[in-house]
């Protein structure tokens, strides 16, 4: 399914994507914001289809989008709706850009599409789970209007902090 915004194509992933996932998870600037975990970074082509690959199993309305900027096609990152791990079906939105593409509200107004679609596709309700002090994170879920409702350890080995959708 794709879904669109006046700026942006949110779509299916590709194999021909694989050389920006490359691009992006092999950076610790990145990753370090993607898991409490150290940071595993992608270090080939072959690891890059993998991932892509393995955002093919989500069961809609789940799904790992790819963000192409509308004007020039650059695939500038991804939106998803994902399970939280160990929670019992709770879901999570999150969001991944490649830093050239920071400063251009394309990770607000893809979450904000991404999250429409699943509130109006029927889950019940949808958190946003970062690292603590990922404050780029923590102002685009203020932006979206999602309520912080404080810190757990639940669900990741560290803590997160949890943003509600309204």
């Amino acid at each position: 399914m794709t879904l669109e915004t006046d700026r942006l194509v949110l779509r299916d992933w590709a194999p021909d994507d694989a050389p920006v996932v490359l691009d992006i998870l092999s950076r610790a600037d990145v990753v370090r914001w993607l898991d409490d975990a150290q940071p595993v970074l992608l270090t080939n082509l072959d690891e890059a289809r993998a991932k892509i690959g393995s955002w093919q199993d989500l069961v809609p309305p789940l799904k790992q989008w790819a963000i192409d900027v509308r004007d020039t096609g650059e695939v500038v990152g991804w939106v998803c709706l994902v399970p939280i791990p160990s929670s019992d079906g709770l879901v999570q939105i999150g969001w991944t850009l490649h830093p050239d593409a920071h400063g251009h509200g394309y990770a607000s107004e893809a979450a904000r599409t991404v999250l429409a679609h699943g509130l109006a596709s029927g889950l019940p309700e949808i958190r946003a789970l970062m690292i603590p002090d990922n404050e780029p994170s923590i102002r685009v879920a203020r932006r979206l209007g999602m309520r912080d409702v404080g810190l757990t350890d639940l669900w990741y080995d560290g803590p997160s902090r949890v943003f509600l959708a309204p």
